[in-house]
């Protein structure tokens, strides 16, 4: 095998790309689409989400401790990278999305109610750790779209749709490889 070698850097892709949702002081509602997210912990149920600190819902969801993750499916990949892109201070992101703020059920901060899964999250701690500090939350509850349930109850990706993210591109998931345990099974 031939392997080229590089400096230290983050080939942990793809990752999802989610919108994170958050309301400030001002009873403002913003979004920002994060990729630096994921599990940390199943009981208690704890994720994560990295920011840089001169993003503005850094200081949004520092001072509400709270914020809402919501997954994004490819009829969201457009609204999704424009709330990567686009300052929550210079812009209504729901507005002109055409997205619609559904206040939580434990948290104030605005799920998306076009989202095919919504997570609600009360702050624990933030960790610096350079370039970007984690917040690292408690879920404090989830809401699935029951139109992407499947005939056992169970989320369907397939009908979700959901979209990663790898270096600066959008992806859409392919087919199911298998499942967990499959290589043992006789």
């Amino acid at each position: 095998m031939n392997k080229e070698f590089w400096k230290p850097g983050n080939m942990l892709y793809p990752l999802p790309a989610v919108m994170v949702g958050c309301k400030g002081r001002d009873g403002k509602n913003n979004i920002i689409t994060v990729a630096w997210t994921g599990t940390v912990c199943t009981n208690p149920a704890m994720v994560y989400i990295s920011l840089r600190k001169i993003r503005h819902s850094y200081g949004i969801i520092k001072d509400s401790g709270e914020f809402t993750i919501n997954l994004t499916n490819e009829s969201l990949v457009r609204a999704a990278d424009y709330c990567g892109v686009k300052s929550g201070k210079d812009v209504d992101k729901f507005k002109e999305m055409k997205l619609t703020p559904v206040k939580g059920v434990y948290v104030d901060a605005p799920c998306i109610g076009e989202a095919p899964v919504n997570i609600e999250c009360k702050l624990k701690e933030i960790i610096p750790l350079g370039s970007h500090d984690m917040f690292l939350a408690e879920v404090l509850g989830v809401h699935a779209d029951s139109r992407y349930m499947n005939e056992k109850g169970k989320f369907d990706l397939n009908q979700a749709k959901p979209v990663v993210y790898s270096h600066g591109e959008y992806y859409g998931l392919g087919e199911l490889m298998g499942t967990f345990g499959y290589s043992v099974k006789k």
